[in-house]
């Protein structure tokens, strides 16, 4: 496997304890520091960060993509496709409700990707996605 280098994410939440029941609780992320308005997650070897923000504001818009309008932004991650369904198989017995539920998109096409959309209890909006094959992540 690549080494890749781990990406830095600061992010809004509105409730720190809500924010802590959904990484740490629902995504089941291990959580690294924190003080009191801020906590950083272990976001599968990348550093997502949890800020409180009085006034946090997340979707931009929304953009068409395969017959779906898509929250902008989003961040998540590239998995496995068994570690897709075991997340999405998690995210439903937490009662999560899906922006856009697990699909299969660009199916017999380049990119061909199982993914889905979901919010965190802040409104931070979240993809999580699997390819069929992942050497297709950049085909066109």
């Amino acid at each position: 496997m690549t080494t890749r280098p781990a990406f830095h994410l600061a992010i809004p939440v509105d409730d720190l304890p809500r924010a802590r029941a959904f990484y740490g609780g629902v995504l089941g992320l291990a959580e690294g520091r924190s003080a009191e308005h801020w906590v950083d997650w272990d976001f599968h070897g990348h550093q997502v960060v949890t800020h409180v923000v009085a006034d946090v504001r997340n979707e931009a818009g929304r953009n068409p993509v395969d017959g779906h309008d898509v929250p902008v932004p989003h961040f998540g991650l590239v998995l496995s496709v068994d570690d897709f369904h075991v997340l999405a198989g998690k995210l439903r017995a937490a009662d999560t409700a899906f922006v856009i539920e697990p699909y299969q998109r660009f199916a017999g096409e380049p990119g061909e990707q199982w993914t889905m959309f979901l919010l965190d209890p802040a409104g931070n909006a979240l993809e999580f996605k699997a390819f069929r094959d992942e050497a297709q992540l950049f085909a066109k």
